[in-house]
């Protein structure tokens, strides 16, 4: 008498696939250097005058110091970091596992929640060895 075979688990719409979570981390990684990296550039991307305060009764605008804009080497580096970020975030958001997830019938909320849960998945965002700071992995999850 054979025995029955046994019934497949269930599926886990949490049970991500290597490529997915590596492809999160980088855009969690390119999301905090982006971000890094412009907080370095002034303000204005473009040569502008800057403006004094300015209080009008109650209300008040403060003012911005001139800025030289963004040199052409500072505009290339944003412009391949935002590039990188994109190809990365399109990856995330395109990659056949959530096709799956559609196929298996995880929709609605159960999928968004997974979605959420890929942000805290084991190795999907960087960690205390990367460049990347906690605070910035936040931040960009």
């Amino acid at each position: 008498m054979s025995t029955p075979a046994p019934e497949p688990a269930p599926f886990d719409p949490h049970a991500f696939p290597a490529d997915l979570i590596a492809a999160h981390h980088d855009a969690t990684r390119l999301r905090a250097e982006l971000e890094a990296y412009a907080a370095t550039l002034p303000w204005s991307r473009e040569p502008h005058p800057g403006w004094k305060d300015v209080k009008e009764g109650v209300r008040a605008r403060k003012g911005r110091p001139a800025s030289p804009g963004w040199t052409p080497e500072q505009t290339t580096e944003h412009e391949r970091l935002k590039a990188a970020l994109l190809d990365a975030t399109q990856t995330v958001y395109a990659h056949p596992w959530w096709t799956r997830c559609a196929q298996e019938g995880v929709t609605g909320p159960a999928i968004v929640d997974a979605r959420q849960a890929l942000k805290r998945a084991p190795g999907a965002v960087p960690d205390e060895h990367d460049a990347v700071g906690q605070e910035d992995v936040d931040k960009a999850a």
